[in-house]
């Protein structure tokens, strides 16, 4: 006679601060305990903000598998690689990290994943792009796992008005792979007896998403978008800038149909005709493919929106932010939210908002220097009052007068700099055009930041002024001044050059 040995369900949830995973894991433990299973649960917290998410690890155990139905089975503390049947994660990277520490298995398990993002700390503080890819791990969670669910179950909660955890109860239940009905998992929301309402429309809503996800295949490859630009232009101006950006090569039209319109936002539209001309030259002067004009598209653009005191205090007194801000703390109608905005000017960005002219004479009077330099220094302004709100409207109000502003001048002298070396390299060195253009990444934000980037900027040019170094060196270069923000990189490959 042969004894069939029942292995307990095992359950890995991965979420973040404020993502509800301590109420997912007690509800499936409720869950579990109320269909007559034993559950064990156990927990590993990891830092708040993204350095890493709390791993919640469940073990549930049918009753009727045991002699003695008051004595509960040994279950394990920690989840074993290779050996989970049911991997929860509240955002696409956990899902990722998963993945990477093989609780997902072909044979086994099913994934259950938001695909949103909430970037870590590492991708923010990065100099370049930190970013990790998504694609890269939506095709690993779908390689890896036997069954694969995912869907933007952040986006789905601020839809139905719940939180995340219902969400992702309503995706498993949905999933069928735990045996129990929808009823079942139903009853342990109500059992709780908190937001129960509001709970069971976001279960009902994961599980009708789930549901629509499970059969669906892996994404296919992401094709390039080619051919004409079909924009909604509210002007004859607009209509122009669209029928232009259609002359250009086939592969820098989506940049620079995302370039106009961001500098049209940016300043107005007269800026963003600019923008199209210089861009227009090169793509002249270009031959195919077009790789420079393609890439000139995308950084000029940048270059040209560059961040100053006028364009954050725009940022942050538009109504969508706030709107958006009060979504993420789920603030209901009529609730009082206090949005509080840490500020650091300095004396650089206070003259840099004032006319060229009036600068110029504050930097050369010692009384007027010292004047201004009172206003400089961390601030904290709640926004929520009229004062510090009206003051952040006025400085965005500023915009028409940016051309005017020293900030504004300096950038230009930059760019039309940046751009001449662009155009005295490209019939010598295509190469190194390419890698000239790239150096944009290096200048970004302001203050402090900006003020550091500008300089690694300007080390890199200098070295290429000298006649040391080709493409190759070039990128490096600059691949080392995105490697920290202190520039020690940067500076250690230097030393491997000469600058006169």
């Amino acid at each position: 006679m042969t004894n069939t040995i029942i292995r307990p369900i095992t359950i890995v949830i991965s979420a973040l601060g404020g993502q509800g995973g301590g109420v997912l894991t007690d509800w499936l433990v409720n869950l579990a305990e109320q269909c007559n299973y034993f559950a064990q649960s156990t927990s590993v917290p990891g830092v708040a903000q993204r350095t890493g998410a709390t791993i919640y690890y469940l073990e549930i155990y049918p009753k009727s598998a045991v002699a003695n139905k008051d004595i509960p089975p040994v279950m394990a503390l920690m989840p074993m690689a290779g050996d989970v049947d049911l991997v929860v994660a509240a955002e696409l990277m956990e899902a990722g990290r998963a993945v990477q520490r093989q609780f997902v298995t072909p044979n086994k398990t099913t994934l259950i994943a938001s695909n949103h993002r909430v970037y870590s700390i590492s991708e923010k503080m990065a100099m370049g792009n930190g970013i990790g890819n998504s694609e890269i791990v939506l095709k690993a969670a779908h390689e890896a796992a036997r069954n694969f669910i995912s869907f933007d179950m952040e986006k789905l909660a601020g839809d139905t008005g719940c939180v995340i955890s219902s969400i992702l109860f309503g995706a498993i239940a949905g999933s069928k792979c735990l045996p129990f009905s929808r009823a079942d998992f139903e009853h342990a929301i109500r059992a709780e007896g908190k937001m129960v309402e509001a709970n069971l429309k976001g279960f009902d809503a994961g599980y009708r998403a789930a549901e629509d996800a499970h059969h669906k295949k892996a994404p296919d490859p992401i094709k390039p978008k080619t051919g004409k630009i079909i924009g909604q232009a509210n002007s004859k101006n607009a209509q122009s800038l669209i029928d232009r950006i259609n002359e250009l090569p086939e592969n820098a039209r989506e940049f620079a149909y995302s370039g106009a319109k961001k500098l049209l936002d940016y300043q107005d539209i007269n800026y963003a005709e600019q923008y199209l001309t210089i861009v227009e030259n090169f793509a002249a002067k270009d031959k195919a493919p077009f790789l420079l004009t393609n890439e000139l598209a995308r950084s000029v653009a940048l270059w040209m929106a560059f961040d100053d005191v006028i364009r954050v205090a725009d940022i942050k007194t538009r109504s969508e932010r706030v709107k958006k801000y009060r979504q993420e703390v789920r603030a209901t109608d009529g609730q009082i939210v206090h949005m509080v905005e840490f500020m650091h000017p300095r004396l650089e960005e206070i003259l840099g908002t004032m006319p060229l002219g009036m600068a110029n004479f504050v930097q050369q009077s010692p009384f007027f220097t010292w004047f201004f330099q009172k206003f400089s220094g961390p601030k904290l302004l709640d926004t929520t009052k009229i004062t510090s709100f009206l003051m952040l409207y006025f400085m965005a109000s500023l915009k028409p007068m940016r051309r005017k502003s020293q900030r504004f001048h300096q950038e230009y002298l930059y760019i039309s700099d940046w751009l001449t070396r662009i155009e005295d390299t490209m019939n010598k060195d295509y190469s190194l055009a390419l890698e000239v253009i790239g150096c944009q990444r290096l200048i970004k934000g302001y203050g402090e930041t900006h003020a550091r980037g500008l300089g690694n900027y300007k080390l890199i040019m200098s070295v290429i002024d000298n006649g040391l170094a080709k493409a190759p060196d070039v990128h490096k270069l600059k691949t080392a001044a995105l490697a920290d923000d202190e520039g020690k990189t940067l500076i250690k490959m230097l030393a491997a050059y000469t600058i006169s």
